[in-house]
């Protein structure tokens, strides 16, 4: 019977607070995280090869190392103005439903660990990006992160039209 309390006590103590580890980053004057474990690569602005009749929120493709990968601009992908590229500029290279695509953003910041009691659901519209692509908004004690699902920034669709 005393096992059966102990048990129970142990259950009722565990907490569902979550630790989620972010890769934060810039576009223009809004932060935005995204999932560390989708996360293969950060890289420097590189020469992007342009692919005729691709949508126009896709830059062209890269040699990395040897694998061909689409990179996407994703100012352009999330209604943002567009920017010139500069020393900040990096490709985020992620892993998509098996797909690797690289993300351009304006500047990485850090890697977050943050609980999942700071973060709420986004509003409809936060800054200027639609929340379809939002699944929470990390609240800190100086700044907001926006929280990105990277597997809704493209359709199923327009991962395989990638290939």
């Amino acid at each position: 019977m005393a096992l059966e309390t102990e048990a129970t006590e142990n259950v009722s103590t565990q907490t569902t607070e979550e630790i989620l580890q972010l890769v934060s980053f810039k576009l223009g004057n809004e932060e935005f995280g995204i999932d560390i474990l989708a996360v293969q690569e950060i890289i420097r602005m590189i020469e992007i090869t342009r692919v005729p009749n691709s949508p126009n929120f896709v830059e062209g493709v890269i040699n990395l190392r040897g694998k061909v990968l689409p990179v996407v601009n994703l100012r352009k992908r999330l209604g943002l103005p567009v920017k010139e590229y500069d020393k900040s500029t990096r490709i985020v290279v992620v892993d998509l439903e098996r797909k690797t695509v690289g993300f351009i953003v304006d500047s990485v910041s850090e890697v977050l660990r943050i609980s999942s009691v700071v973060t709420e659901p986004p509003p409809q519209m936060v800054g200027r990006v639609d929340s379809e692509y939002i699944t929470a908004v990390g609240k800190l004690e100086d700044r907001l992160v926006i929280l990105l699902d990277l597997n809704r920034i493209l359709t199923n669709k327009e991962i395989a039209a990638l290939s």
